[in-house]
């Protein structure tokens, strides 16, 4: 059917005989088809009637609101809105609508009636409120004072926490600053007032998503955890309650109907799930936590991340415990206080593992390849230590053989973990590489088959060259490459088997070949940008290794020429760069991973936990973010899509060498972007601090040079910059930048110093006694370099301008201030000579005595030649301020108008 009319008037029967859902599908269809606004807004009001009789209120009253907006007088839309908000509990809404209603049609005796009805409801929720308010608050002034007897705090504690059960109480004591209240009578350190206090949070926490959410972040997790630990067990099980049952409403369950509360808030509880989950694993291995906060912690790890049923796919939470609590509890053999510990502590290890070999029982075997493939990926010497032993390494080969699915399958992992160290991977290429190609070749069991190709991938790399992997792999990279994106692509595979083909594509990616193949590969490159935004350690390494290799951002070994001819006349083999490795290849590849959102993807990446992005990671991510600003023109693609934002915290955290990438990137789009665009707010002053850390004679010429054109441009902006580069101690390495011999340095300190002297704080640093600042400043005047030239004297114009202490000051640095200054009047290049012109104005303005010093010398002459020169538009600003100078020289009657002379 196709007629609205007849499908309004179908809806209607369905109606009339009280088939509501059929009658909505009517309503729904016509609102589609119809384009005529009358009949539109009659559609709305009644699938509105349709809604209200399914108890779907806010539905009901948002299709009120349509139909209200085409036609404002629809008495049917207003008292169905009316109707809704009253279900929701916005009373006072409802109220204006049913008025409205009233007004229409004063002799309705059913309007009258709901307005006599929400009206008293209105009263008595107005006097339930207030009533409350002054319960709530006469309960925390009892609590609060010292001087209140025992009995009366007993009764306003027990109150306040049957107060907090209410739905009601709960609100108003929210609403009311009752949260700060709370932790005030938590930090009285009294027992029984905090166990008031924490149960009546608990009280506020239930069945209430965003006001569980909301204080837990008022509380910080690492107080309520910190509370948890206390010595008193009565107050340490209400904290672990508290934390049960903010859990349990970011879980989404024991949730209650709380209408017009939080249906309209979309809150994404994930993160803070996960924030508690690390936090609970933190105090598992942590020396400051009391026994009973580790058993509190780990029954709440016990009750809450388990799968409730075995039916639910979604396990994700179990294996970040898993992953992330591992790491954990191993490190404990790093937290060991002493060798003598240590080595005890490999002997049970040891005796565990020998205990656990035997090749009669499979099953014993597999549980000690676990253990080991475990210890491998925590304290390494350790895990090196036990796969040593005796038969370890034969045992994971011999496992390899198996038929036994789970067999291969742990073993395949055993043997990738142990690879990572050449010796090993010589011993498994030897023994293992032939079982890993068959399992490759013959399984059916796609976990099995990619693990084994990833083993193999890691093998042909061990030897950390792409000339190594082409060797072993045969020329079968691009192949093996091939279906790793395949599997890439393939969603139908869950994330933790996809992920094993980014880490075999973080290996095949050395090969030239395969990374030219893959970033055209536009939607492999989608799926693994989509899956760097999982939560897992392994799978950013992967993605940031991956993308370091596609944009060849590792270091390289510069070949000296003479020692390649030197080892080719040996008849040694030389490494020759693959022809797709040079530089326009990987400008290619560069511009197509920025097209196919490669900023979107490192920025997501850098959001994750700090416990999932490593240092070695972010290391990784800064040498691909600096890659990719290599072009000018890219800049503002990367700034748009967030990649100004995200460099920051990997410039102020990390390791070394990728604090220095990551500055290095933000100084090249701090050099040519608007810092107002590009790091917008507050945030502009934290991208000075990595700025002024390239100002280092450890950096290279090229990061010194970029740093100070970003710093030139961010103290051309305001006077906050300038004071906040002026804070970070920069200003010494400028001025050591200004002595230096390269050009490009000295004139880009130069001009950032010419942007700095604005400042109050630098002028009284060149007005100081006992430093060479304006000498330096007026020797750059004399330089042959223009730019130099240009920035020096605006400098010194600048300064002479604010300060007239230095106008004297500049006459004593250095005999050659006078000649200096004449060359700058009389320079070609019109810039120069207007700044020349302002300083002598500047000096002539200052005192009397130093302009008759200047009207003694040649340079009245220059001023003269200048001022009675014709005007002219490109001149004129120069010619102004000449006459400007004869003029002064005029007032002070050091010379006379031309028609006294």
């Amino acid at each position: 059917m196709e007629d609205p009319i007849q499908l309004k008037e179908e809806g209607n029967k369905y109606f009339q005989a009280s088939d509501y859902e059929k009658a909505l599908q009517s309503y729904t269809q016509a609102i589609k088809l119809n384009k005529d606004k009358t009949l539109q807004a009659v559609l709305y009001r009644n699938r509105a009637a349709c809604f209200l009789k399914k108890e779907e209120y806010a539905k009901a009253a948002s299709d009120a609101s349509r139909a209200i907006d085409i036609n404002a007088s629809d008495i049917k839309a207003l008292y169905r809105r009316s109707q809704a908000l009253e279900k929701l509990g916005k009373l006072d809404q409802a109220f204006k609508d049913a008025q409205k209603c009233a007004t229409l049609e004063p002799r309705n005796k059913n309007f009258q009636e709901t307005l006599r009805r929400l009206g008293a409801n209105i009263q008595e929720k107005l006097r339930i409120q207030f009533s409350t308010d002054s319960r709530v608050q006469k309960m925390f002034e009892i609590l609060l004072d010292e001087n209140s007897d025992k009995e009366k705090r007993e009764k306003a504690a027990n109150n306040l926490i049957v107060l907090g059960r209410e739905e009601a109480g709960a609100e108003r004591i929210f609403q009311n600053n009752g949260v700060n209240l709370l932790l005030q009578l938590i930090e009285t350190k009294n027992p029984e007032l905090i166990l008031a206090a924490v149960r009546t949070l608990s009280g506020m926490c239930t069945g209430h998503k965003a006001r569980a959410t909301a204080i837990l972040h008022y509380l910080g997790i690492d107080s309520i955890c910190m509370w948890m630990s206390v010595d008193n067990e009565e107050i340490s099980l209400a904290v672990c309650n508290l934390l049960q049952t903010i859990t349990d409403c970011l879980l989404g369950q024991g949730k209650e109907e709380h209408h017009g509360k939080e249906e309209a808030l979309v809150l994404d509880t994930k993160k803070d799930l996960r924030m508690i989950t690390m936090r609970l694993l933190d105090m598992l291995v942590s020396k400051n936590v009391s026994g009973q906060g580790r058993d509190r912690a780990l029954n709440l790890l016990n009750k809450n991340i388990p799968r409730k049923d075995l039916k639910d796919h979604d396990n994700s939470r179990s294996i970040f415990v898993i992953d992330n609590g591992l790491k954990k509890i191993l490190k404990l053999y790093d937290d060991l206080r002493c060798d003598p510990e240590r080595d005890n502590y490999r002997l049970i290890c040891e005796e565990y593992i020998k205990s656990k070999i035997d090749p009669q029982d499979m099953d014993k075997t597999l549980h000690a390849v676990q253990i080991v493939s475990g210890v491998l990926q925590g304290p390494f010497d350790l895990g090196n230590k036990l796969l040593g032993m005796k038969g370890v390494m034969e045992m994971m080969v011999a496992l390899c053989g198996s038929e036994r699915e789970i067999d291969q399958l742990v073993a395949v992992e055993a043997l990738i973990h142990a690879s990572t160290k050449l010796s090993r991977a010589t011993f498994i290429i030897t023994n293992g590489v032939t079982l890993l190609k068959e399992i490759y070749k013959k399984t059916k069991n796609e976990k099995i088959k990619i693990r084994a190709l990833v083993g193999l991938c890691k093998l042909g790399s061990a030897g950390g060259t792409d000339y190594g992997l082409r060797q072993f792999a045969e020329g079968s990279t691009e192949k093996l490459a091939k279906q790793c994106r395949k599997w890439l692509c393939n969603t139908s595979i869950d994330a933790r088997t996809r992920k094993w083909a980014v880490e075999g594509l973080s290996y095949l990616t050395l090969d030239a070949d395969v990374k030219d193949d893959f970033v055209e590969d536009e939607p492999a490159l989608k799926a693994m940008f989509d899956l760097a935004k999982a939560s897992d350690k392994t799978i950013l390494y992967s993605v940031a290794s991956a993308l370091v290799n596609c944009t060849n951002s590792y270091d390289t070994k510069e070949l000296v020429p003479e020692l390649v001819q030197l080892a080719k006349f040996s008849k040694q083999h030389v490494p020759e760069e693959h022809p797709k490795d040079k530089k326009d290849f990987v400008v290619k590849r560069v511009k197509r991973l920025l097209k196919a959102g490669v900023v979107s993807a490192l920025a997501c990446m850098v959001k994750a936990d700090s416990a999932i992005l490593t240092d070695q990671s972010k290391e990784l991510i800064a040498r691909v973010f600096l890659a990719l600003c290599e072009d000018p023109k890219d800049r503002g693609t990367i700034v748009a899509q967030g990649g100004g934002k995200a460099l920051i915290p990997l410039a102020v955290e990390g390791t070394d060498v990728g604090k220095i990438k990551a500055s290095h990137a933000l100084a090249k789009i701090a050099a040519i972007s608007n810092p107002d665009i590009a790091f917008p707010g507050e945030r502009v002053y934290e991208v000075v601090r990595p700025l002024v850390s390239l100002l280092n004679t450890e950096r290279d010429g090229l990061q010194n040079y970029e740093a100070l054109l970003g710093l030139t441009n961010f103290s051309g902006r305001s006077d906050k910059l300038r004071l906040k580069i002026v804070k970070e101690k920069a200003l010494p390495d400028i001025e050591n930048y200004m002595f230096e011999n390269h050009d490009q340095l000295r004139q880009a300190a130069t001009e950032c110093m010419c942007n700095l002297v604005v400042n109050k704080e630098v002028q009284e640093r060149f007005v100081a006694d006992g430093n060479d600042r304006l000498k330096l400043v007026v020797l750059l005047c004399g330089e042959d370099d223009e730019k130099v030239q240009v920035a020096a004297a605006g400098a010194l114009a600048m300064l002479t301008a604010a300060q007239k202490k230095l106008c004297w000051k500049m006459t004593q640095v250095t005999t050659q201030w006078l000649e200096i200054l004449q060359r700058l009047c009389l320079h070609d290049n019109m810039e120069v000579q207007h700044r020349g012109l302002v300083i002598a104005f500047n000096l002539i303005s200052c005192d009397k005595e130093l302009a008759k010093k200047l009207v003694e010398s040649e340079l009245l002459e220059i001023l003269t030649y200048i001022g009675k020169q014709e005007d002219h538009p490109k001149k004129q600003h120069i010619i102004s301020v000449a006459r400007d100078c004869l003029t002064k020289c005029m007032d002070y009657e050091l010379i006379k108008p031309l028609s006294q002379a």
